[in-house]
Formats: structure tokens, sequence, C-alpha cells
């Protein structure tokens, strides 16, 4: 898998996944096009989120996160690598324990280099595969590598406390790609 080759060696590590009745291309299909809106959990969990900026001097709207594939590379995460209808790899760079989250604007070879003390590498998955039955298992996947012991420590503290809120994220943008697929293939 393309998480294996980007980011072998992890610090943290969450993984869920579901089956789906529709087929892998139409999966995949789905993941491109998620629209997490339409979700109150994850709109006022992304808000949550996104409140401390509302207190500093100089709020950079930059910094907000999407709510679509495009609106999460818009915020700063990156594009690592596709194997349409397999694999979507996404990556972020940043302090994620800070209250601005300090994303670093970078490009896939950025990403690779980028080793920075101090700072975390996210790496989070999409992947899919085919089942006998005529449903797709689509699994997601994160890993998070900190560049150093300070940082590791201060993402331990930090996860303790966003664990739960990233799992029920990623569960409910699973829900929200599942509904989307199967209402594409009744059509």
């Amino acid at each position: 898998m393309l998480i294996d080759g980007l980011l072998p060696a992890y610090d943290m590590v969450e993984r869920h996944q579901i089956r789906i009745r529709a087929p892998v291309e139409r999966v995949y299909d789905a993941v491109r096009a998620v629209d997490l809106s339409g979700s109150r959990i994850i709109r006022w969990l992304f808000l949550l989120r996104g409140l401390p900026a509302l207190w500093r001097s100089s709020p950079r709207g930059e910094e907000r996160l999407g709510l679509t594939l495009d609106g999460l590379l818009e915020s700063g995460f990156i594009l690592l690598g596709e194997k349409p209808r397999q694999e979507l790899l996404l990556g972020l760079v940043g302090r994620f324990w800070t209250p601005s989250g300090d994303i670093q604007r970078l490009d896939a070879s950025g990403f690779r280099t980028f080793d920075r003390p101090g700072y975390a590498k996210a790496a989070w998955n999409f992947s899919l595969s085919e089942q006998e039955n005529g449903t797709t298992r689509l699994a997601t996947e994160t890993r998070v590598l900190c560049l150093d012991d300070v940082s590791r420590r201060r993402f331990r503290l930090y996860w303790a406390f966003v664990e739960p809120f990233s799992g029920l994220i990623r569960r409910e943008m699973l829900r929200s790609i599942r509904s989307t697929a199967e209402e594409l293939n009744s059509k």
C-alpha cells in the first residue's frame, strides 16, 4: 500500500473500515466526491477545532479544515499518491497539538523530506478492496510520526483528548461515503 511506502514507521495509528453494497468504482467515486457538510457531528467537531484561531490577532482562513476532499487539500492536506479504485493517500505536517495546528504548506516531495524537529507528519489513506459478494471493503488508516521526543510527548497529551473525536469523524466519514456510493449504485 502507498501508506506503507511513505510512512512505514509511526507513533500512532488509527484504523476503521466499513462494507459497502456497491462496486469498487462507485465507492471510489464516492471517496473522491465526499461532502461532509451534511453531517452535523463533523461540522461541530471541525468548528470546535477551529475556535482557537478566532482568538488570534490575525486569523487566517486557510487554516480551517475543509468538508470535501478539495476543501481538505485547500486547507493544507497534500495528495501524496493515488491508485485509482485501490487507494488514495493524503498527508499533513504540523504541530497538531497547538491551537492553530501550524500546518505547513508543502507538496508531496516536501512531505517526504520534511524532518524539522517540533513537528509531526500524518498520513491518511482510503483503501478499497472488492469482495466476493459484490460489496466493497473501504478502510481508512491514519498514521502520525512525531519528529522528536518533545513533539511526541506533546502529541500524546493532545491525542489522549482528541482520539475519540478523531475516530468519530472517520466513522462518520465512512458512513457518508457508504450512503453516497449505495445511492449512486441504486440509480
